[in-house]
Protein backbone atom coordinates (compact mmCIF):
# COMPACT_ATOMS: atom_id res chain seq x y z
CA UNK A 1 0.00 0.00 0.00
CA UNK A 2 1.59 3.35 -0.78
CA UNK A 3 0.01 6.18 0.67
CA UNK A 4 1.15 10.60 0.78
CA UNK A 5 0.47 13.49 2.40
CA UNK A 6 0.85 17.02 0.06
CA UNK A 7 0.38 20.46 0.86
CA UNK A 8 -0.95 21.88 -2.02
CA UNK A 9 -0.70 25.77 -1.83
CA UNK A 10 -3.77 27.28 -2.69
CA UNK A 11 -5.01 24.28 -4.66
CA UNK A 12 -8.61 25.56 -4.63
CA UNK A 13 -7.58 29.20 -6.64
CA UNK A 14 -7.48 26.17 -9.61
CA UNK A 15 -11.23 25.70 -9.33
CA UNK A 16 -14.41 27.85 -10.21
CA UNK A 17 -17.62 27.97 -7.99
CA UNK A 18 -18.87 24.87 -9.97
CA UNK A 19 -15.39 22.66 -9.62
CA UNK A 20 -13.94 23.26 -13.04
CA UNK A 21 -10.81 23.85 -13.77
CA UNK A 22 -9.72 27.64 -14.45
CA UNK A 23 -6.65 26.40 -16.69
CA UNK A 24 -5.74 29.93 -17.94
CA UNK A 25 -2.78 32.58 -17.50
CA UNK A 26 -4.20 34.62 -14.59
CA UNK A 27 -1.85 34.07 -11.13
CA UNK A 28 -2.73 31.24 -9.26
CA UNK A 29 -1.96 31.80 -5.56
CA UNK A 30 1.63 30.73 -5.83
CA UNK A 31 4.30 33.79 -6.71
CA UNK A 32 5.07 34.21 -9.87
CA UNK A 33 3.12 31.02 -11.66
CA UNK A 34 -0.25 30.85 -13.86
CA UNK A 35 -3.27 29.03 -12.79
CA UNK A 36 -2.48 26.85 -15.84
CA UNK A 37 1.41 26.35 -15.02
CA UNK A 38 0.56 25.23 -11.56
CA UNK A 39 -1.82 22.76 -12.94
CA UNK A 40 0.10 20.96 -15.34
CA UNK A 41 2.53 20.25 -12.75
CA UNK A 42 0.22 19.53 -9.79
CA UNK A 43 -0.64 16.69 -12.88
CA UNK A 44 2.65 15.71 -13.08
CA UNK A 45 3.09 15.50 -9.59
CA UNK A 46 0.53 13.40 -8.86
CA UNK A 47 0.91 10.95 -11.97
CA UNK A 48 4.74 10.60 -11.07
CA UNK A 49 2.69 9.26 -7.11
CA UNK A 50 0.76 7.08 -8.57
CA UNK A 51 -0.35 6.40 -5.02
CA UNK A 52 -3.26 4.48 -3.60
CA UNK A 53 -3.93 7.28 -1.11
CA UNK A 54 -3.39 11.16 -0.79
CA UNK A 55 -4.16 13.58 2.28
CA UNK A 56 -4.28 16.55 0.56
CA UNK A 57 -3.73 19.44 2.94
CA UNK A 58 -5.16 22.86 1.52
CA UNK A 59 -7.38 21.21 -0.84
CA UNK A 60 -10.37 23.08 -2.99
CA UNK A 61 -12.51 24.50 -0.53
CA UNK A 62 -16.16 23.48 0.33
CA UNK A 63 -17.92 26.47 2.10
CA UNK A 64 -19.82 28.89 0.29
CA UNK A 65 -21.62 26.80 -1.83
CA UNK A 66 -18.16 25.42 -3.41
CA UNK A 67 -17.44 21.17 -3.63
CA UNK A 68 -14.11 20.47 -2.40
CA UNK A 69 -14.65 16.21 -3.17
CA UNK A 70 -16.19 16.99 -7.29
CA UNK A 71 -13.53 19.65 -7.59
CA UNK A 72 -10.84 17.07 -6.76
CA UNK A 73 -12.42 14.20 -8.64
CA UNK A 74 -12.61 16.74 -11.41
CA UNK A 75 -8.80 17.25 -11.20
CA UNK A 76 -8.42 13.24 -10.79
CA UNK A 77 -10.19 12.21 -13.81
CA UNK A 78 -8.49 15.05 -15.91
CA UNK A 79 -4.97 13.52 -15.43
CA UNK A 80 -6.21 10.15 -15.03
CA UNK A 81 -5.33 9.41 -11.79
CA UNK A 82 -6.31 5.77 -10.12
CA UNK A 83 -6.51 7.59 -6.33
CA UNK A 84 -10.08 9.41 -8.19
CA UNK A 85 -12.74 9.35 -5.37
CA UNK A 86 -12.57 12.01 -2.46
CA UNK A 87 -13.62 12.17 0.77
CA UNK A 88 -13.98 15.00 2.57
CA UNK A 89 -14.50 15.30 6.67
CA UNK A 90 -15.61 18.39 8.75
CA UNK A 91 -15.76 21.56 6.48
CA UNK A 92 -14.07 24.61 7.44
CA UNK A 93 -14.09 28.19 6.16
CA UNK A 94 -10.11 28.58 5.31
CA UNK A 95 -11.09 27.50 1.73
CA UNK A 96 -7.82 25.00 2.95
CA UNK A 97 -9.69 21.77 3.48
CA UNK A 98 -8.46 18.19 4.09
CA UNK A 99 -9.06 15.76 1.86
CA UNK A 100 -8.14 12.26 1.19
CA UNK A 101 -8.02 11.47 -2.45
CA UNK A 102 -7.85 7.40 -3.08
CA UNK A 103 -8.01 4.79 -5.26
CA UNK A 104 -11.45 2.75 -4.76
CA UNK A 105 -10.40 -0.76 -6.30
CA UNK A 106 -7.81 -0.77 -3.36
CA UNK A 107 -8.67 1.25 -0.48
CA UNK A 108 -12.20 1.40 1.18
CA UNK A 109 -12.61 4.65 3.27
CA UNK A 110 -15.32 6.78 5.68
CA UNK A 111 -15.13 9.81 7.58
CA UNK A 112 -15.16 8.05 11.17
CA UNK A 113 -14.64 10.83 13.80
CA UNK A 114 -14.70 9.28 17.59
CA UNK A 115 -16.90 10.98 20.08
CA UNK A 116 -15.35 9.37 23.33
CA UNK A 117 -12.47 10.07 25.33
CA UNK A 118 -10.88 13.89 23.80
CA UNK A 119 -13.57 15.95 21.77
CA UNK A 120 -14.43 16.02 18.17
CA UNK A 121 -12.33 17.81 16.20
CA UNK A 122 -14.73 20.21 15.23
CA UNK A 123 -15.89 20.81 18.98
CA UNK A 124 -13.78 23.04 21.53
CA UNK A 125 -11.80 22.24 24.15
CA UNK A 126 -10.66 24.50 27.02
CA UNK A 127 -6.85 24.59 28.00
CA UNK A 128 -4.47 27.32 29.83
CA UNK A 129 -2.25 28.69 27.21
CA UNK A 130 -1.22 31.39 28.80
CA UNK A 131 -0.63 30.44 32.69
CA UNK A 132 -3.03 32.95 34.32
CA UNK A 133 -5.07 29.81 35.67
CA UNK A 134 -8.35 30.59 33.37
CA UNK A 135 -8.86 28.06 30.60
CA UNK A 136 -9.11 29.10 27.03
CA UNK A 137 -10.99 27.59 24.48
CA UNK A 138 -9.21 26.08 21.70
CA UNK A 139 -10.84 25.04 18.21
CA UNK A 140 -9.27 23.84 14.95
CA UNK A 141 -9.66 26.58 12.26
CA UNK A 142 -9.03 23.27 10.03
CA UNK A 143 -10.06 19.93 11.79
CA UNK A 144 -8.43 17.12 11.44
CA UNK A 145 -9.72 14.18 9.35
CA UNK A 146 -10.59 11.06 11.09
CA UNK A 147 -10.85 7.97 8.63
CA UNK A 148 -11.41 4.46 8.57
CA UNK A 149 -9.52 3.14 5.74
CA UNK A 150 -9.47 -0.71 4.75
CA UNK A 151 -6.91 -2.46 1.98
CA UNK A 152 -9.77 -4.18 0.03
CA UNK A 153 -7.06 -7.25 -0.81
CA UNK A 154 -5.43 -7.69 2.00
CA UNK A 155 -8.26 -6.93 4.49
CA UNK A 156 -6.03 -4.69 6.50
CA UNK A 157 -8.08 -1.79 8.34
CA UNK A 158 -5.96 1.49 9.46
CA UNK A 159 -7.05 4.60 11.31
CA UNK A 160 -5.76 7.53 9.14
CA UNK A 161 -5.55 11.32 10.72
CA UNK A 162 -4.89 13.76 8.23
CA UNK A 163 -3.97 17.30 10.04
CA UNK A 164 -3.39 20.85 9.60
CA UNK A 165 -2.12 22.57 12.14
CA UNK A 166 -1.73 26.07 13.57
CA UNK A 167 0.15 28.16 11.53
CA UNK A 168 3.00 30.19 13.40
CA UNK A 169 3.23 32.78 11.04
CA UNK A 170 3.19 35.73 12.56
CA UNK A 171 0.53 37.72 10.26
CA UNK A 172 -0.33 40.64 10.27
CA UNK A 173 2.36 42.10 12.62
CA UNK A 174 3.09 45.57 11.88
CA UNK A 175 6.47 45.37 13.98
CA UNK A 176 8.62 43.31 16.45
CA UNK A 177 6.69 43.50 18.98
CA UNK A 178 3.43 42.54 17.61
CA UNK A 179 6.05 39.66 15.53
CA UNK A 180 7.09 38.44 18.82
CA UNK A 181 3.26 38.55 20.91
CA UNK A 182 1.46 36.91 17.92
CA UNK A 183 4.25 34.61 17.27
CA UNK A 184 3.74 32.92 21.04
CA UNK A 185 -0.13 33.48 20.95
CA UNK A 186 -0.05 30.96 17.55
CA UNK A 187 2.91 29.12 19.36
CA UNK A 188 0.53 28.14 22.31
CA UNK A 189 -2.56 27.53 19.68
CA UNK A 190 -0.34 25.15 17.76
CA UNK A 191 0.73 23.16 21.32
CA UNK A 192 -2.60 23.06 22.38
CA UNK A 193 -3.74 21.67 19.76
CA UNK A 194 -0.83 19.24 19.33
CA UNK A 195 -2.16 18.22 22.97
CA UNK A 196 -5.52 17.64 21.94
CA UNK A 197 -4.46 15.57 18.53
CA UNK A 198 -2.23 13.60 20.84
CA UNK A 199 -5.10 12.87 23.66
CA UNK A 200 -6.94 11.41 20.61
CA UNK A 201 -3.43 9.13 19.33
CA UNK A 202 -3.53 7.50 22.56
CA UNK A 203 -7.09 6.54 22.36
CA UNK A 204 -6.32 4.40 19.23
CA UNK A 205 -3.00 3.13 20.67
CA UNK A 206 -4.38 2.11 23.66
CA UNK A 207 -7.63 0.42 21.39
CA UNK A 208 -4.28 -1.70 19.40
CA UNK A 209 -5.20 0.52 15.86
CA UNK A 210 -3.13 0.54 12.99
CA UNK A 211 -2.77 4.14 13.19
CA UNK A 212 -1.63 6.72 10.56
CA UNK A 213 -1.20 10.72 11.35
CA UNK A 214 -0.46 12.57 8.65
CA UNK A 215 -0.17 16.21 7.11
CA UNK A 216 1.38 19.75 8.25
CA UNK A 217 2.29 20.28 11.33
CA UNK A 218 3.66 23.57 10.90
CA UNK A 219 6.34 22.97 13.41
CA UNK A 220 9.10 20.66 13.92
CA UNK A 221 12.67 20.82 16.46
CA UNK A 222 14.36 23.53 16.38
CA UNK A 223 11.90 24.85 13.88
CA UNK A 224 11.89 28.93 15.84
CA UNK A 225 13.44 30.31 18.75
CA UNK A 226 10.00 30.50 20.68
CA UNK A 227 10.93 26.72 21.25
CA UNK A 228 12.99 27.46 23.92
CA UNK A 229 10.01 29.43 25.61
CA UNK A 230 7.86 25.98 25.48
CA UNK A 231 10.22 23.47 26.00
CA UNK A 232 8.92 21.42 22.91
CA UNK A 233 7.53 20.95 19.70
CA UNK A 234 4.18 20.41 19.26
CA UNK A 235 5.51 17.55 17.11
CA UNK A 236 7.06 15.94 19.79
CA UNK A 237 4.15 16.49 21.55
CA UNK A 238 1.99 13.93 18.77
CA UNK A 239 4.90 11.65 18.71
CA UNK A 240 4.95 10.70 22.42
CA UNK A 241 6.89 12.07 25.22
CA UNK A 242 8.55 10.09 28.25
CA UNK A 243 7.04 6.50 29.05
CA UNK A 244 4.35 7.51 26.57
CA UNK A 245 3.70 4.77 23.62
CA UNK A 246 5.26 6.38 20.46
CA UNK A 247 4.54 7.12 17.19
CA UNK A 248 7.66 7.07 14.76
CA UNK A 249 8.64 9.10 11.81
CA UNK A 250 11.97 8.69 10.84
CA UNK A 251 12.43 12.10 9.79
CA UNK A 252 11.32 13.62 12.84
CA UNK A 253 13.63 11.08 14.72
CA UNK A 254 17.00 12.36 12.54
CA UNK A 255 16.07 16.29 13.38
CA UNK A 256 15.41 15.17 16.90
CA UNK A 257 18.55 13.38 17.24
CA UNK A 258 20.63 16.55 16.33
CA UNK A 259 21.50 19.97 16.87
CA UNK A 260 24.21 20.38 13.79
CA UNK A 261 23.77 18.59 10.06
CA UNK A 262 21.35 17.92 7.23
CA UNK A 263 17.83 18.05 7.86
CA UNK A 264 15.37 16.24 5.93
CA UNK A 265 13.25 19.28 4.16
CA UNK A 266 9.66 19.17 3.01
CA UNK A 267 8.69 22.48 2.17
CA UNK A 268 10.44 25.66 0.70
CA UNK A 269 8.77 29.08 1.05
CA UNK A 270 9.75 32.76 1.26
CA UNK A 271 10.01 34.82 4.16
CA UNK A 272 9.11 38.11 2.52
CA UNK A 273 10.33 40.51 5.59
CA UNK A 274 13.50 39.08 5.78
CA UNK A 275 13.69 38.03 1.39
CA UNK A 276 14.95 34.65 2.01
CA UNK A 277 13.99 31.25 1.15
CA UNK A 278 13.32 29.03 3.96
CA UNK A 279 13.56 25.27 3.56
CA UNK A 280 12.11 22.90 6.54
CA UNK A 281 10.65 19.85 8.01
CA UNK A 282 6.97 20.70 8.60
CA UNK A 283 4.97 17.17 6.57
CA UNK A 284 5.30 14.28 8.74
CA UNK A 285 3.82 10.89 8.02
CA UNK A 286 3.76 9.11 12.10
CA UNK A 287 3.24 5.78 12.48
CA UNK A 288 1.95 3.22 15.40
CA UNK A 289 4.50 0.48 16.04
CA UNK A 290 2.01 -2.16 14.23
CA UNK A 291 2.26 -0.39 11.30
CA UNK A 292 6.17 0.40 11.23
CA UNK A 293 6.16 -3.40 11.59
CA UNK A 294 4.91 -3.54 7.77
CA UNK A 295 7.79 -2.59 6.29
CA UNK A 296 7.57 0.79 6.39
CA UNK A 297 9.29 2.58 4.27
CA UNK A 298 9.13 6.90 3.77
CA UNK A 299 10.53 9.13 1.18
CA UNK A 300 10.26 12.70 0.47
CA UNK A 301 9.81 13.82 -3.12
CA UNK A 302 12.04 16.44 -2.70
CA UNK A 303 13.02 18.11 -6.39
CA UNK A 304 16.89 18.33 -5.35
CA UNK A 305 17.28 16.16 -2.37
CA UNK A 306 15.59 12.62 -3.83
CA UNK A 307 17.90 11.49 -6.80
CA UNK A 308 15.14 10.05 -9.03
CA UNK A 309 12.78 13.46 -8.69
CA UNK A 310 16.30 15.06 -9.27
CA UNK A 311 17.06 13.16 -12.00
CA UNK A 312 13.55 13.27 -13.70
CA UNK A 313 13.68 16.50 -14.93
CA UNK A 314 10.02 17.06 -16.04
CA UNK A 315 9.23 16.20 -12.13
CA UNK A 316 11.84 18.16 -10.55
CA UNK A 317 10.53 21.14 -12.55
CA UNK A 318 7.09 20.60 -11.70
CA UNK A 319 7.82 19.63 -8.05
CA UNK A 320 8.87 23.49 -8.03
CA UNK A 321 5.96 24.86 -9.41
CA UNK A 322 2.93 23.11 -7.95
CA UNK A 323 3.70 23.78 -4.26
CA UNK A 324 5.35 25.14 -1.59
CA UNK A 325 5.48 21.78 0.09
CA UNK A 326 6.59 18.13 -1.45
CA UNK A 327 4.85 15.49 -0.88
CA UNK A 328 5.75 12.58 1.93
CA UNK A 329 5.15 8.48 0.88
CA UNK A 330 4.96 5.74 3.24
CA UNK A 331 4.99 2.35 1.77
CA UNK A 332 3.97 -0.77 3.29
CA UNK A 333 3.62 -4.53 2.75
CA UNK A 334 -0.14 -5.21 3.82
Amino acid sequence: MKIATYNVEWFSNLFDNDGQLYDDDRWSGRRDVTRAEQTAALGVVFQGLNADGIMVVEGPDSHARRDGVAALEGFAKRFGLRARKAIIGFINETQQEILFLYDPEVLTARHDPLTTGAPRFDESIDMDLDIDAKPDPIRWSKPPLELQVQHIDSGAEFRLIGVHAKSKAPHGARNEAEVMQISIANRRKQLAQCIWLRRRVEQHLEAGDNLIVMGDFNDGPGLDEYEKLFGRSGVEIVLGEGDARPLYDPHARLALSQRIGAMPVTARFRIHREERTLSALLDYVMVSENVRGMGAKWTIMHPFDHPQCFSDKPMCSALLTASDHYPVVLELNV
